[in-house]
């Protein structure tokens, strides 16, 4: 039996980088999924047939994740779909980098809305038929620059960092009703963004590690597989650092 066989998945920011290798290998693992993008329609449906390859039914939905509106249609919209949500990933984000004395009043908004503000929106829509259900696994996408900070990014590591804290008293409301919340913190994950990077900065991030290289989406991605699945049902309120030992 697959780890999530006929589980419905909803997945924020699932139409590149690390949400896309989610969809993929969330629906490989038996889950029907639900996803979100913002802009790409057709990168969302090209990945919505390729993940339903696997035998399953997924399913993309245009939404802006910052907005609270938005948000409380498509989970509306989702569960008319597909009846029931049992797993909640919020992985929909962005960075806008800049030192501080140079970061401008959007940066910062910008950053809070789509990182911060996003899992307020979506774990809000949520509560209700998760609480009715008596069951449900919510995932976090944080990062380890929420737990360390780093130079260029206050307003992505304030927002990170947030979210642990989210995530942890969201553990302590819905715990007695068997609705598991944690978070996952990535370390340098090799995806679009970071093959821009110049080498000798992909090189220090190499080394930073004690693994001597950076994660791919795919590990990122098998450990939401598992705060989502059965196998860890009696972890909740942790952050899983996945940092290849940073």
């Amino acid at each position: 039996m697959k780890l999530l066989e006929n589980k419905v998945a909803l997945i924020t920011g699932g139409s590149r980088g690390i949400g896309a290798t989610m969809v993929q290998l969330f629906a490989e693992q038996g889950a029907h999924v639900a996803f979100t993008y913002r802009s790409s329609a057709e990168q969302a449906e090209a990945i919505a047939l390729e993940a339903a390859k696997s035998g399953v039914t997924v399913k993309a939905y245009a939404s802006d994740a910052s907005s609270f509106d938005q948000t409380q249609e498509v989970v509306q919209q989702v569960l008319k779909d597909f009846k029931t949500i049992d797993i909640l990933v919020n992985n929909a984000g962005i960075t806008r980098d800049n030192l501080l004395m140079r970061m401008t009043e959007s940066n910062w908004d910008d950053v809070m809305n789509n990182n911060l503000k996003s899992i307020f929106n979506f774990t809000k829509a949520m509560m209700r038929p998760m609480l009715k259900a008596r069951k449900g696994s919510i995932i976090n996408i944080s990062s380890i620059v929420g737990l360390k900070g780093n130079a260029g990014q206050a307003n992505y590591a304030a927002s990170k960092s947030g979210m642990i804290g989210f995530t942890k008293s969201i553990a302590q409301e819905v715990g007695s009703r068997n609705i598991r919340c944690n978070a996952i913190a990535p370390g340098f994950i090799a995806t679009e963004m970071t093959d821009d990077l110049d080498e000798k900065l992909k090189d220090l991030m190499v080394q930073s590690t004690a693994l001597k290289r950076l994660g791919s989406p795919e590990e990122i991605a098998n450990v939401a597989i598992f705060l989502a699945s059965d196998l860890s049902s009696y972890i909740t309120g942790e952050t899983l650092n996945t940092s290849g030992g940073m």
